[in-house]
């Protein structure tokens, strides 16, 4: 793929704007979801507006990164922007709760497509020595999101109305559609990938059977009526023939061979526990705030700030240290424990506790949620084998997406569950304009204070009733961390640990290679500035420097597009010609290119010495790619593909830096 560095960053920004948008969505409805059950009413279905986007989401991003290998990730990105416009705009205009759910399914299957797909399109674009920095960006965009999604809910909520928290994605989505079909490239992989359409079916179905038994029992039906029963029963049975259908497929989706890893295991439910405790806080704390504290949706969003400074300062922390020491286990053992401890916390929260306490309560929780995060994909990237490393870092975040949907469903079933009695009694004897102040946050504020301190402390002891009930699934965490194995991590798992981008993981595609690649583009970045000249040095060529690089970008043109022109290879560096032209001079004087005007060709000879750089890099990569040597035969296959792919990217892209500074 050559691009020029205008192209790459222009690739870059809608790359960027298109994940910014499906991040954001995951967050932004959280201040916005009181206000949205006052106008809107449905209280029991509240946690579905979340739930129901985040199941979309995660199911769609499988699709996805299959359906870009098979029409190119360019056409998945755009429809995937499409489907995110015309699901935002159908929520911003829906007029009951049912509606809003079904909108926010389709704006969820556009926000799956268009983050597996900005991670795949990096692979396909950007350089292998800055790859993992690109993917770490947009990771701790991934992140940031956590932060700037309640308070922009809020403030669109408080100036605007909540219908804005969904309208203002279109503009947005509009200009990454533009940008898309202006400058992202035409790329399909090589080959017929196998989509595992039963397995994903299966899960989809099984995983909305639970959650919709969990959501719905004791609010809309008893835990022991049929309907519960029957969807509990359902979920069992789908569940475990999905359990079945990916033992035998060629393709599984979730190969069952990775829980024999038992750091996959350990790593994969606290990947779970982790999406359960942090978005379920999130979705129902500004819903505390707003009806307990009485302060506006975008006061709201502020003061969940703590939890989420919490969160950063132990990821950037703990990150910084795997990488220094190579020591990750304590950290998810710590995290899970300190985890329990802020839930704890936050249970006693009550109308009179002080903001300055609700904000130690909250940083306390995001300190546990930071410590065990960033770990955990570098933790099973550094130990599953090479062959099944897409699968692996996919399962991951699958697992702490799903986390996610189940946290927030069974968030929204304690809270209702409790809810609904506390409030009938707080209710007991009021008009009918009370019971309809009692659901809208602006209007509860308004009532006498003998009349709404009963109903505000309802709504108080039921958000103190869902945190106490989490805080035995952040306990078992704790002994789940406990089983966890400490593997001497790979230099790459150092690098990536110390990015915060890592610990946020989107989600990505499940392909080996450019998973491999990106190891192999972290191995790079620890090199020195005298890489390239030790390169060539042990290539034993009899390039210079420069020649070297105005070799691999003949080769790498003439490979694109079957010749080379020194007029295109200069636009492509923005450089004018005049600059590279002794450089190539150089390289026809000895005999290793020839030259028609701006045409060139490598000669014989000139392809000799390309290959041997190759071969130099192929060697260094097997000598410093940590654990090669104790790759399987499923590995050495991909290891082949990925390392002679790599090895002619070094010649092609990175001995091409600066080119003016080569000469």
């Amino acid at each position: 793929m050559t691009l020029t560095r205008r192209q790459m960053n222009a690739v870059f920004v809608a790359i960027l704007l298109g994940m910014l948008l499906a991040a954001l969505d995951q967050t932004i409805v959280s201040t916005a979801l009181p206000t949205i059950v006052a106008d809107l009413g449905g209280a029991g279905h509240m946690s579905w507006v979340v739930t129901a986007y985040l199941l979309a989401e995660t199911v769609a991003t499988v699709l996805a990164g299959k359906f870009g290998d098979l029409f190119g990730r360019k056409l998945v990105f755009q429809v995937s922007t499409v489907v995110f416009i015309g699901g935002s705009a159908l929520c911003g205009l829906a007029n009951d709760m049912l509606f809003l759910i079904a909108a926010r399914i389709l704006q969820g299957i556009g926000a799956g497509g268009l983050m597996v797909t900005a991670m795949a399109l990096i692979a396909d674009v950007i350089p292998l020595r800055d790859r993992g920095r690109y993917q770490g960006a947009l990771g701790a965009v991934f992140g940031v999101t956590t932060v700037v999604g309640p308070t922009l809910g809020g403030l669109f909520t408080d100036h605007l109305s909540w219908r804005w928290a969904f309208y203002v994605n279109v503009p947005v989505a509009v200009v990454v559609l533009i940008m898309s079909a202006r400058n992202l490239p035409s790329v399909r992989a090589d080959g017929k990938p196998v989509v595992d359409y039963p397995g994903i079916a299966l899960i989809a179905a099984g995983a909305s059977s639970m959650i919709l038994a969990l959501s719905w029992g004791g609010n809309q039906y008893d835990w022991s009526s049929p309907m519960i029963l029957g969807l509990f029963a359902a979920a069992v049975v789908l569940l475990t023939a999905f359990v079945l259908v990916e033992m035998r497929s060629p393709e599984p989706m979730l190969p069952m061979r990775l829980f024999r890893n038992s750091v996959f295991t350990v790593c994969s439910t606290l990947s779970f526990i982790v999406g359960f405790a942090m978005l379920g806080a999130m979705t129902f704390l500004p819903t505390y705030l707003q009806y307990v504290k009485g302060v506006s949706a975008t006061a709201s969003g502020v003061r969940t700030l703590p939890m989420v400074a919490g969160l950063f300062l132990t990821s950037i922390a703990s990150g910084t240290f795997i990488s220094r020491t190579g020591r990750y286990r304590i950290f998810p053992i710590v995290g899970a424990a300190v985890m329990a401890v802020g839930l704890f916390l936050m249970s006693t929260m009550h109308r009179g506790t002080s903001a300055w306490l609700e904000s130690l309560y909250m940083f306390v929780l995001g300190l546990g949620i930071g410590l065990s995060m960033q770990v955990l994909t570098i933790a099973v990237q550094n130990t599953v084998p090479y062959a099944d490393l897409g699968t692996a870092t996919s399962g991951v975040t699958f697992f702490r997406t799903l986390g996610s949907s189940f946290g927030t469903a069974i968030f929204g079933t304690l809270y209702g569950n409790h809810l609904a009695p506390e409030l009938a009694a707080a209710l007991s004897g009021a008009s009918a304009s009370t019971a309809a102040a009692a659901e809208n946050p602006e209007l509860l504020q308004q009532l006498p204070a003998a009349v709404a301190i009963p109903i505000i402390d309802a709504y108080g002891t039921s958000i103190d009733y869902v945190f106490r009930w989490v805080v035995p699934v952040a306990a078992l965490g704790f002994l789940v961390a406990l089983f966890l194995k400490e593997v001497p991590l790979r230099g790459s798992a150092r690098t990536a640990a110390a990015e915060v981008g890592e610990g946020f993981s989107p989600p990505a595609a499940d392909d080996r290679v450019a998973q491999l690649e990106r190891q192999i583009s972290d191995t790079m970045r620890r090199q020195g500035p005298g890489f390239r000249s030790e390169l060539l040095a042990a290539a034993h060529t009899d390039l210079a420097p420069a020649q070297a690089w105005a070799a691999g970008q003949t080769h790498l043109h003439t490979s694109v597009t079957g010749h080379a022109e020194l007029t295109a290879i200069a636009k492509r560096h923005r450089v004018p010609p005049e600059v590279l032209e002794p450089v190539f001079d150089d390289l026809v004087r000895d005999g290793y290119a020839t030259r028609d005007g701006s045409r060139v060709a490598l000669t014989p000879a000139g392809d000799e010495q390309v290959d041997r750089v190759r071969h130099a890099f192929r060697e260094w990569l097997d000598a410093n790619l940590d654990s090669i040597a104790m790759a399987g035969p499923d590995d050495r296959v991909l290891l082949d593909r990925a390392l002679a792919r790599a090895a002619g990217k070094i010649v092609e892209e990175d001995l091409g830096r600066n080119p003016a500074a080569t000469n």
